[in-house]
């Protein structure tokens, strides 16, 4: 058994309290950070540790923090107790900048853009693994942490697992958001392992679920390309399909069809299962989801005990494939969905290519239907042949495989003897609502032709991250390693990719003068070991300078201010703590898919006075900092 530390680098208590007693959020924009000489500065330049932060006080900020006498030591580390650790922003809203820079729901948070926060944060964590000799970590709340943090973090703590000769240590963080482009960086930029497969969830409840298109789960596979790193890639994806934040599939399956049976909701769980067990990544069960638990939403809803419950919300939640309820014990072996998930984890075991096997996608039913792709082993050249069906009858479905004149026979959903043609294509038919696996006699047929590849760079004028494209023909099982040298650095491995599309992305420093040669090189190696290579080049251009949003002349603060209001834009997670401040927790949403739109709550609403004015400063700063606006963009 291996153990994995949940840990979080976002929050701490809610101990950290402001003078003015008003908790809404207080953009940069309008209220930059000063220094401790009363100048207004960025902390984002600063946050990727390459140059010296500015020295600040307590009338850095646009409120006073203050932690009352009683509470002043109460965290531990020490560092941890001084106010200037903190963003001291206000609430936030679930939107824009206050996403990174907003006390959640009242907890403390972290200023991770200074130094003394990475390396505290390092070295609380370089204990954990040094005292507990534990696996990894799950991280919390990541997006909600600027991305230089993790670079800088996760390198750290990588280098320092591997002195201590854990080189198999693995961290995957929680970034609540169903858009891949959303969740890759924090691999590709932030250095994490893997993240916590939100796209995948929300991809197969609907297709396993809702009965949805099988192009829109084969469109999350083929977004695995932007995961891929020169240490990582979406094989590590972990996958789920419920979790203790957005609830179980259970609750899923019976929200999505509530006048379904219990046969027709269990019947989805089995596939639900089957492609998390079938597919890329690493599948995580959430406890309970194993006996038929399903909870009635997210966050403590979806926190029901093993052992026998006297709570009355739980009492009367339902258990998909038995009659028992929470009333009782939960550790039945016997439960439907139990032995499914017993023999699924078997069957992984005794076939490890069904766990690392190189993903091919052969077949995606446009709208409901057969989704199928191959598995193959890299090392024996086995390849196993694997198709779901989510329609309401038998589909059968056409398409290739490796290798011509193969038979292949049925290990799981199926008896079934198929035989490829000339042509490598092959014909299935799966029953309704389930999925199938064909094992191949032999070995993929060996490549005829020899493989060759063109490589495409981005454009002239790259900045930020860009994308690198493969183009292969012949060969066979072909892998592309793609390299980058910017101006006369040293040449950077990028990673691999194991099927087209064969892509990779590069990320280009903002440091990097316009101007600057780009070289990129791609090597392919076939199923028989043979080689090309291509070479392309590009130049950077200027990166983009943020605008920061439009201020009126500097003026001498008046002894009142205009409360700025937030930009709405999409959700974010939160959780269910309460702050002591008396308001009631944000709930997260029970799928991260649809765009939530808060409003931000202005600073002089009901939640306290207004921000701290001018009276409150010290006297040398009034000329210093100019008077938000009223109604900034944040």
């Amino acid at each position: 058994m291996k153990v994995f530390f949940d840990v979080i680098t976002n929050h701490t208590a809610d101990v950290v309290d402001y003078e003015e007693k008003s908790y809404g959020y207080l953009s940069k924009g309008a209220f930059p950070y000063l220094t401790k000489d009363g100048e207004p500065f960025d902390d984002a330049d600063y946050a990727d540790g390459s140059r010296r932060f500015p020295r600040v006080d307590a009338d850095s900020f646009p409120r006073t923090p203050v932690v009352p006498e009683a509470k002043k030591n109460l965290k531990v580390p020490g560092w941890l107790n001084d106010p200037a650790m903190y963003h001291n922003r206000g609430d936030s809203t679930w939107a824009g900048e206050s996403t990174t820079y907003g006390d959640f729901s009242g907890l403390d948070d972290l200023w991770t853009e200074r130094p003394e926060v990475v390396e505290g944060m390092k070295r609380i964590y370089q204990r954990w693994v040094r005292d507990f000799g534990i696996d990894g970590f799950r991280i919390d709340t990541v997006k909600h942490v600027n991305m230089e943090f993790w670079t800088q973090w996760a390198t750290a703590l990588d280098a320092y697992a591997a002195k201590k000769g854990r080189d198999d240590f693995f961290m995957f963080g929680e970034v609540y958001s169903a858009d891949t482009s959303v969740t890759a960086p924090y691999v590709t930029q932030g250095r994490l392992d893997s993240t916590l497969d939100f796209p995948f969830q929300d991809a197969a409840r609907a297709y396993a679920s809702r009965g949805g298109s099988a192009e829109r789960l084969a469109s999350v596979f083929g977004d695995d390309w932007k995961y891929t790193t020169d240490k990582a890639n979406a094989y590590e994806q972990v996958t789920f399909l419920g979790n203790h934040d957005m609830g179980r599939i259970g609750h899923f399956l019976k929200q999505d069809d509530p006048e379904a049976t219990d046969a027709e909701l269990l019947k989805k769980a089995r596939l639900a299962n089957e492609l998390m067990f079938l597919s890329r990544g690493n599948p995580v069960i959430y406890y309970g989801d194993e006996q038929g638990f399903t909870g009635s939403g997210g966050d403590k809803d979806a926190r029901q005990t093993m052992f026998a419950s006297r709570t009355a919300d739980y009492l009367d939640d339902d258990q998909l494939g038995t009659d028992r309820t929470h009333a009782e014990d939960a550790y039945d072996r016997r439960a439907p969905l139990y032995r499914q998930i017993s023999a699924l984890a078997g069957l992984r075991k005794a076939h490890p290519a069904l766990a690392d096997g190189v993903q091919t996608e052969r077949y995606a039913a446009d709208g409901a239907g057969v989704y199928a792709f191959s598995r193959t082993d890299a090392k024996s050249g086995v390849e196993y042949v694997v198709a779901f069906n989510n329609a309401d009858g038998a589909r059968t479905a056409t398409f290739p495989t490796e290798s011509a004149g193969m038979t292949f026979r049925g290990l799981y959903g199926t008896d079934a003897t198929v035989r490829t043609g000339d042509d490598k294509k092959i014909t299935v038919t799966v029953p309704a609502g389930s999925a199938i696996v064909l094992k191949a006699a032999g070995r993929i047929t060996e490549p005829a032709a020899e493989p060759t590849i063109t490589l495409t760079a981005p454009a002239a004028g790259a900045t930020g991250t860009v994308e690198l494209t493969a183009q292969v023909d012949g060969g066979g099982l072909n892998r592309v390693v793609f390299a980058a040298q910017t101006g006369n650095g040293a040449w950077r491995t990028l990673g691999s990719a194991d099927h087209a599309p064969y892509k990779v992305t590069h990320t280009i420093g903002e440091d990097v003068p316009a101007g600057t040669a780009l070289r990129y090189k791609a090597v392919v190696v076939d199923a028989a070991g043979r080689t090309a290579s291509a070479t392309a080049a590009s130049t950077t251009g200027t990166p983009p300078v943020e605008q920061p949003p439009p201020r009126p002349p500097a003026t001498t603060r008046s002894s009142t201010t205009s409360a700025p209001t937030g930009t709405t834009t999409t959700g974010a997670c939160t959780p269910g703590a309460t702050s002591r401040r008396g308001r009631p927790p944000s709930g997260r949403t029970a799928t991260p898919s649809p765009a939530v739109t808060p409003t931000a709550p202005s600073p002089t609403s009901s939640s306290g006075p207004a921000p701290r004015t001018s009276a409150s400063w010290s006297s040398t700063r009034t000329a210093t900092r100019t008077s938000p606006p009223t109604a900034p963009s944040t």
